[in-house]
């Protein structure tokens, strides 16, 4: 049995991220790719706050990506699961985002799908210094029972989530408000950011949510995405 089946499992209650602070300005002055890994014994070393970014193949994980930092970091392609290793990029020196292979592809190799659940999980299992795993869902449909598994799987986890809903910008007005309450309701969780990469619309506030969640963890004077002193 693919090991995705174990995604599948009971919700619980799981802690909600704090409130952001909209004033907060954002600055990226570097982010690069620095390394491709499958195994564990590959990841980056040095302990720098990492934040993960999941989500079914072809749902437009890359192009979130690009457009969060605002240059072209991640590889768009058209064709699902391209990505098969945990990918790191580093921003401003202070911080590692981290694309997580897609999950999901149907047309995939049941060998090569296990492969792909086997590097997520184990990447959220490893002892890393993860501020914030981001799981991304399609505005245009509801929620998977593969998205709904792996949100219950991180929520078993304890780890600190955001959902994002993209492709936001495909939808009429009436749409949005339907796909936003009926994710709401399927994942259990009321902190739902609306995004675009092609708008630009959620980027600040994944940005803020991001940056809540390093300051919460490290406690440091700023917070690698340019906020202020807390």
């Amino acid at each position: 049995m693919p090991r995705t089946a174990r995604w599948r499992i009971e919700r619980s209650p799981s802690r909600s991220l704090p409130p952001s602070d909209s004033s907060r300005p954002l600055r990226i002055t570097d982010c690069r790719f620095v390394a491709g890994a499958s195994r564990s014994t590959d990841y980056p070393r040095g302990g720098l706050p990492e934040v993960a970014f999941l989500g079914r193949s072809n749902v437009g994980k890359s192009s979130l990506l690009n457009a969060l930092v605002g240059r072209r970091l991640a590889r768009v392609s058209g064709t699902p699961g391209r990505t098969q290793q945990a990918h790191f990029y580093i921003v401003n020196e202070g911080l590692l985002l981290v694309d997580l292979p897609g999950y999901g592809y149907a047309r995939a190799p049941a060998r090569v799908r296990s492969e792909l659940a086997s590097i997520i999980e184990a990447y959220l299992e490893a002892p890393r210094p993860l501020a914030l795993a981001v799981l991304i869902v399609d505005a245009r449909h509801d929620p998977t029972e593969l998205d709904l598994g792996m949100n219950a799987w991180i929520r078993s986890r304890d780890l600190p989530v955001q959902v994002v809903s993209t492709k936001m910008d495909k939808l009429s007005r009436q749409q949005r408000r339907h796909s936003l309450n009926a994710t709401q309701r399927l994942m259990q969780r009321d902190n739902i950011i609306p995004f675009s990469s092609e708008t630009g619309e959620g980027k600040r506030e994944l940005w803020q949510a991001i940056d809540s969640q390093i300051g919460l963890r490290s406690r440091t004077p700023a917070s690698p995405t340019g906020g202020a002193p807390r």
